[in-house]
């Protein structure tokens, strides 16, 4: 009887284990573990490499300079840059395209790391994507004003030496997932005009992605994104072309 007794509480004990409401707290549990890994693996680069030079520099030194004739091209933003590296080589077969976005970055962060990641590499020219994650407050308030005056300094920090500018509008975002209310939409039109109006003052390409790929709420279209703010491979296809035009319209001129 005793034994009887054992086995039936043994597997009573095994079916409740294996129950979705004894599972769903270990889960939830080590979602909320691995969360708070990341966040404190972040907040150690923020306070140790707030500009995430490390990503890259191995990267860099490798690379070494374009060799005689190469007119490489550096696309130079966050995770929507990021993104974008993976589909390089379907999209711009045999070009000396090269990825350097890091994802949740703002403009003064990648102002900090032009040098070596942009600078440093000799290429004929930058294509630069950068404002939404400044919009979103990713490292704290900023306003449009703060935005351009990095977007300026990076301007001219490649003009300065050499390099050709593409400066790229702010994707389109109605909402932003990770920071919900902050309505970005208008201040993503704001910003593109002021660097249509200020690539036109200053003798550099304005590459216009939002025109081709915003909604009626001048957000992300819903086929070209999975989360309303970092394309999919459709919209990396919208977007590849339109990088195309613009790279071909820097090369082309004395700037």
């Amino acid at each position: 009887m005793m034994t009887s007794r054992v086995s039936i509480l043994r597997i009573l004990t095994a079916l409740l284990l294996a129950s979705p409401l004894a599972v769903a707290p270990l889960a939830g549990q080590q979602a909320a573990g691995q969360a708070e890994t990341r966040r404190n693996q972040q907040d150690d680069r923020l306070r140790n490499d707030w500009a995430f030079l490390a990503r890259y520099r191995e990267d860099d030194a490798r690379l070494g300079p374009p060799r005689p004739g190469m007119q490489r091209v550096v696309f130079y933003g966050n995770s929507i840059t990021d993104g974008w590296a993976k589909y390089f080589d379907a999209m711009f077969p045999g070009k000396p395209y090269v990825g350097r976005g890091i994802s949740g970055q703002t403009t003064p962060q990648m102002l900090v790391r032009f040098r070596q990641d942009v600078i440093a590499l000799q290429p004929a020219v930058v294509v630069i994507l950068a404002g939404t994650n400044d919009i979103a407050g990713n490292t704290g308030p900023a306003t449009l004003s703060m935005i351009e005056d990095n977007l300026m300094s990076m301007v001219e920090l490649a003009k300065a030496h050499g390099i050709r500018v593409v400066l790229s509008s702010v994707l389109p975002a109605y909402d932003y997932p990770w920071r919900p209310g902050r309505e970005p939409a208008p201040k993503i039109v704001a910003l593109n005009a002021w660097m249509k109006d200020y690539a036109t003052a200053h003798d550099v390409v304005y590459l216009d992605y939002h025109s081709a790929m915003a909604d009626e709420r001048q957000g992300l279209k819903a086929e070209l994104s999975g989360d309303g703010v970092h394309p999919n491979e459709a919209g990396y296809r919208v977007m590849a072309p339109l990088a195309e035009e613009a790279i071909a319209a820097a090369l082309r001129s004395d700037r």
